[in-house]
């Protein structure tokens, strides 16, 4: 039974910090028995001020963040699933998930497919396509200690279709990395992540950013492992960052399927054409 990390973070605006904060996490999950560490979305630098942020988003083969991180994966002998902005060769930049072995080698990148551009009643603005680009391609890697792992981030956890065909490719969890704003985690949080487990019947492992943030951001917390059954195995609140741990039965997730095939059920929908 696979045990393992989530780090709950209140990632600032200097990524030297992030990448400490985060190295030092691996070497403390590697201590206490688990096999991979979980990061938030963004963990190697949040910062709304895009100028300021400029200067520290790069190339991911120039990532100071992520040739650390990929050192302390390969150093403790263990799988960590990292959060980081990368720049792209149109200028543009990617909100991405990065899966490393314990080599400290890139088993897999997902770049953040839906962007997040909405206006809130609390005022808040957030307009992620000015400066990122979504991401084309689903993925999912095999092998993991979580048996094949699905990637998302954050925003794409409101798409059910994503989920639906990770769950179409048997993927055994789902990682959803996420910086929710208070007021969205606040009304839907815990029920969506327990619907897309319950919809691809698959862990889903959620470790997300927390508190008041160096760039005037505010975000909600509660990192979660949920269950196929949607049961939630882990909720380490809203009040501070942290380590949090959890052991993954990977048995259930047969007994699961077998009670609820809704994937082996699935039929297309139909769909009315007007004459």
């Amino acid at each position: 039974m696979p045990k393992i990390a989530l780090l709950q973070m209140t990632s600032g605006i200097d990524p030297a910090a992030n990448a400490a904060a985060i190295c030092d996490a691996a070497a403390e999950a590697a201590e206490q028995g688990a096999s991979m560490l979980f990061t938030p979305e963004m963990a190697g630098l949040l910062d709304k001020d895009r100028a300021r942020a400029s200067t520290n988003i790069v190339p991911e083969s120039e990532s100071p963040v992520l040739e650390k991180v990929s050192t302390a994966a390969s150093q403790h002998g263990i799988w960590i699933n990292l959060g980081l902005p990368v720049a792209l060769e149109d200028g543009r930049w990617a909100n991405r998930m990065v899966v490393i072995d314990p080599a400290g080698r890139v088993a897999a990148r997902y770049d953040k497919i839906h962007m997040f551009d909405v206006t809130l009643d609390t005022g808040e603005s957030w307009r992620e396509s000015a400066a990122y680009a979504p991401g084309e391609q689903v993925v999912d890697v095999a092998d993991t200690p979580v048996g094949r792992l699905g990637l998302s981030i954050c925003y794409d956890l409101r798409f059910p279709a994503l989920f639906e065909e990770l769950g179409q490719r048997h993927c055994d969890a789902i990682s959803i990395p996420a910086a929710f704003t208070k007021p969205t985690g606040k009304a839907h949080w815990h029920v969506l992540q327990r619907a897309r487990a319950i919809e691809a019947s698959a862990f889903v492992i959620a470790a997300a950013q927390v508190g008041q943030h160096e760039d005037g951001r505010e975000t909600f917390g509660h990192s979660l492992v949920v269950d196929p059954w949607g049961e939630v195995l882990l909720d380490m609140g809203g009040d501070g960052a942290g380590l949090g741990f959890c052991d993954i039965d990977l048995s259930r997730i047969a007994e699961v399927r077998s009670q609820l095939p809704s994937l082996a059920n699935k039929r297309e929908i139909p769909t009315s054409r007007s004459q």
